[in-house]
């Protein structure tokens, strides 16, 4: 099948030829958000105030000149109704779709499964963005790279430790010219500790072919199985049960990218701003206060301002009845008609609308889901992780455990309990004191 992908240099200067894709995935049988995607899509999840795809829809809103952006994933059409029509209203210059795939056919299987409605209009480039991804997205910078170098494809690449890096997908790139030389997605062994970071700038007259070639070798042979390391085994099989594992899917990460590489116009921008994956409920806490201290830094007019008890950067929302006598941040996000009684003290973390925190209750590095009460003289914690970390687990008295303590919507805990490093699901009560538990 022939592709019609438009001659570049034969489109107007500037960036009316650019179009972004942001893969936003679908319900799956994975665990690795619940409980809160129990009541909510990944994408919607409320981190530092508004939804995860919020921040990259309003990332990409920051390109000159690019005015049309499409979602794509296989959640229903309903999912994301609301959300359109709000980005609509707050963002007029871009025009928003959502493009709903017939079941989970990957990255590459996506986009190319889309192809004619991201060429549509004879777009010379697209920005691809994995929705659950938290950064301060450089997508100018990413633009900037590619027009200098006359690229095919751009990767934005960040550095992680030696001990991380086999974890993600490593980059080996030329220092000086940053031409991407060799990928390899999870590596068995030390590679590199430049990562991908899940956001890409592809020439549309370089990917669709690439992505072609990829399903006609797939037809013609069968695919090789790249067999996990032992690091990585439980990652692996977690991706294989989210993404229901068949023949049709196509992956960006294990089938096209170490291909691109071996065209000689594959670049990777490295930034050294902040970054990390949203992928299990916890790390929604650490992505929401790498994006609550973005907003601070830029003054947004969102947050609160500090004073003796409030330590920045908090987000409140309007709704929100906080007591003058409580001492909250840094790195706390409070939700809609959320309420916070006199003494209480709360730090890094998110409480989600109509939650109750009543007075003299601590709560630490945790997630209260909607509609939560945490009694007075409560405590509700988890534990602090190193900085730069990628995980949230911790190790205690041998077992693996949830550095954030999270519950699920209309937990309530009693007044004097003490709840640390839980995971809980909805609608439970907490009359006891728990422990690295996960209460079902």
């Amino acid at each position: 099948m022939s592709l019609n992908v438009p001659i570049r240099g034969g489109a107007p200067s500037g960036n009316r030829g650019t179009k972004a894709v942001i893969l936003v995935g679908g319900p799956s049988r994975g665990t690795r958000f619940r409980p809160l995607s129990l009541d909510v899509p990944k994408p919607l999840f409320d981190v530092a105030g508004h939804p995860i795809l919020w921040h990259c829809l309003h990332a990409v809103a920051k390109v000159p000149g690019l005015r049309e952006v499409i979602l794509v994933g296989y959640y229903d059409e309903s999912v994301f109704r609301d959300f359109i029509k709000d980005s609509a209203k707050e963002i007029p210059q871009l025009k928003v779709q959502y493009l709903r795939e017939y079941q989970a056919l990957g990255t590459a299987g996506g986009l190319y499964h889309f192809r004619d409605a991201i060429l549509k209009g004879g777009p010379e480039r697209f920005f691809v963005l994995n929705a659950d991804v938290c950064c301060s997205f450089p997508l100018n910078e990413m633009l900037k790279l590619f027009e200098e170098r006359d690229a095919e494809a751009v990767i934005l690449g960040t550095r992680v430790s030696n001990d991380a890096a086999t974890n993600f997908g490593c980059i080996v790139s030329d220092a000086h010219s940053k031409r991407v030389l060799h990928y390899v997605e999870k590596p068995e062994g030390h590679i590199s500790n430049l990562i991908n970071c899940g956001v890409y700038l592809f020439a549309t007259n370089t990917i669709f072919p690439a992505i072609g070639s990829a399903i006609k070798r797939r037809t013609e042979r069968p695919r090789l199985v790249s067999y996990p390391s032992s690091e990585n085994l439980e990652a692996s099989m977690n991706q294989a049960k989210d993404e229901g594992e068949t023949s049709e899917i196509l992956r960006l990460e294990q089938d096209i990218l170490s291909d691109l590489a071996d065209s000689r116009q594959f670049f990777v921008y490295e930034t050294k701003d902040f970054w990390r994956q949203i992928k299990t409920a916890g790390s929604a806490v650490p992505a929401s206060a790498l994006y609550l201290q973005k907003a601070f830094q830029s003054q947004s007019a969102e947050l609160a301002k500090p004073s003796a008890n409030l330590l920045p950067p908090v987000f409140i929302h309007p709704t929100a009845e906080v007591d003058p006598s409580a001492k909250i941040g840094p790195n706390v996000s409070i939700g809609p008609r959320a309420v916070v009684g006199a003494g209480v003290r709360i730090k890094e973390s998110i409480l989600l609308e109509d939650t109750e925190i009543k007075h003299d209750a601590c709560v630490l590095y945790s997630i209260i889901g909607w509609g939560g009460k945490v009694g007075a003289w409560a405590r509700v914690e988890g534990t602090p992780t190193p900085v730069g970390s990628h995980t949230e687990s911790i190790i205690k008295n041998g077992v693996k455990v949830q550095s954030i303590t999270i519950l699920g919507k209309d937990c309530g805990v009693a007044d004097e309990v003490r709840v640390q490093n839980c995971v809980c699901l909805p609608n439970k009560e907490l009359k006891r004191d728990v422990t690295n538990e996960v209460i079902m």
